[in-house]
């Protein structure tokens, strides 16, 4: 199979060879020697903070406003929307600039949102058509945000601690989780949402300075793709080119569309299931934020990103959804989002640095803006029809049918890669062997493929 430019370098998700033993030995936190990438973490963890608060806020005034799930679902539709439609041409435009002169232009928009919404809400003339409209607004800017973001990585750390980094973005991220939902809670309770938007408004101010801090000299040059036509399809063609690119950015479309609807279950169990409001709200969240904090520093330990680890996360992740849509008691519903959080972690670190690893530098920014798309992207598709399920069926049949479609869609990709890769599962029963394992399949004429 033709690899393209520059792809040669770049290995696999799943090869044995894309770390080497010292590689894999480097430290947890080994890429927050990085100065650069120190700024940008510390920014990022105070503006993850204020977006969860400003999530956990806006999901509650929409349900407060409505009373109907439905909308929940339009709210979150709405902000992933513009991914969806505009991703690919966000992905060129990455592609195309200064990754960080983008960010700061991003991040300054995103800031002005919350701004917005917190003014409109403290005076008390907040509909839901402006939380409609902000969330739209904030998407449109996410659109060039996330592929920037998430391309900017690899220019501040370099491929050595690419991983590490990818891995330490998420546990930042579920870091902020644990306390933006709690605060969130405690805010609302307390003074009402409005409060909430201002300091999400406010929190960009770190990732904005963090930018402004940076020595550029000490970022690793990137080569920038000219200007040109075709470089939207261009970005396509390198994807389905390569099946270790094109079936795991498949199988997250599946899991964003249909298994990451929570906004939608959990306002609706908190409400209708259990009875309860916004402070034990925030609490589910934080626990699934626990379990979510804990799978990325875990993710940061590993040496590789295997395909066969993104699989088995995403089978078990549909599994648990199911599990958890039947729990009987709140107890237990409360305890399975910890796994659930853990596993739907490791789904996106997985996906997201073996995806980056796997690609050409000039191309990361289009075929992450694909990813991207279709992880948060595709939850505009999912979010309404998962609304309006929960709305006519109720919230258990709602978790239960995506957690189905997650664990099968996930299946059902796995066998694809297994076949595409020449491999198959081998069980062994006997003592002191290791019982499942995944070994090369053996053609018809009896001999080993060749390596």
């Amino acid at each position: 199979m033709s690899t393209g430019p520059g792809a040669a370098s770049a290995p696999a998700p799943n090869s044995d060879e894309s770390t080497t033993p010292a590689e894999s030995r480097r430290g947890m936190f080994s890429s927050l020697k990085v100065r650069n990438y120190r700024l940008f973490a510390t920014g990022q963890v105070v503006s993850n903070t204020g977006t969860w608060m400003q999530r956990i806020a806006q999901d509650w005034l929409v349900l407060s406003l409505t009373g109907s799930s439905a909308a929940v679902g339009i709210t979150t539709a709405l902000q992933f929307l513009p991914m969806l439609l505009l991703g690919l041409y966000g992905g060129v435009i990455a592609d195309r600039f200064a990754k960080r002169e983008l960010l700061l232009i991003t991040q300054s928009a995103m800031g002005l949102t919350g701004l917005a919404l917190a003014v409109l809400t403290l005076t008390g003339h907040v509909q839901v058509w402006h939380v409609y409209l902000t969330a739209l607004l904030l998407g449109l800017a996410t659109v060039v945000d996330n592929p920037a973001r998430q391309a900017f990585v690899s220019e501040m750390v370099g491929p050595r601690d690419l991983r590490n980094a990818v891995s330490l973005n998420s546990a930042n991220f579920q870091s902020a989780r644990l306390v933006g939902p709690a605060v969130a809670g405690v805010l609302i309770t307390a003074v009402g949402s409005g409060w909430a938007f201002l300091l999400n408004g406010l929190s960009f101010l770190a990732p904005i300075a963090g930018l402004l801090m940076m020595r550029t000299t000490e970022l690793h040059a990137v080569e920038r793709a000219p200007r040109g036509k075709g470089q939207l399809r261009e970005g396509l063609r390198y994807v389905a080119g390569r099946p270790e690119l094109l079936w795991p950015i498949v199988l997250v479309g599946f899991i964003g569309t249909f298994g990451f609807n929570f906004p939608i279950w959990l306002t609706a169990f908190v409400d209708e299931v259990f009875h309860a409001g916004a402070g034990t709200y925030g609490m589910l969240n934080t626990l699934m934020a626990g379990g979510s904090l804990a799978g990325a520093l875990l993710a940061a330990r590993r040496g590789t990103s295997r395909l066969r680890l993104l699989i088995g996360a995403a089978v078990t992740f549909g599994l648990l959804e199911i599990t958890a849509a039947l729990a009987p008691q709140f107890w237990l519903f409360a305890a399975l989002l910890v796994p659930i959080g853990m596993f739907g972690l490791t789904i996106n670190v997985t996906a997201n640095s073996g995806i980056q690893l796997a690609t050409a530098p000039a191309m990361r920014g289009r075929v992450m803006s694909l990813f991207m798309m279709v992880f948060v992207g595709g939850t505009p598709l999912g979010a309404p029809l998962v609304g309006w399920v929960t709305d006519m069926y109720g919230p258990r049949v709602g978790f239960m049918a995506c957690g189905i479609v997650a664990a099968a869609a996930s299946a059902v990709i796995g066998i694809i890669l297994f076949r595409a890769g020449g491999l198959r599962v081998k069980v062994d029963l006997r003592r002191g062997r290791r019982h499942v394992t995944i070994v090369p399949r053996i053609p018809e004429d009896g001999m080993a493929p060749a390596a």
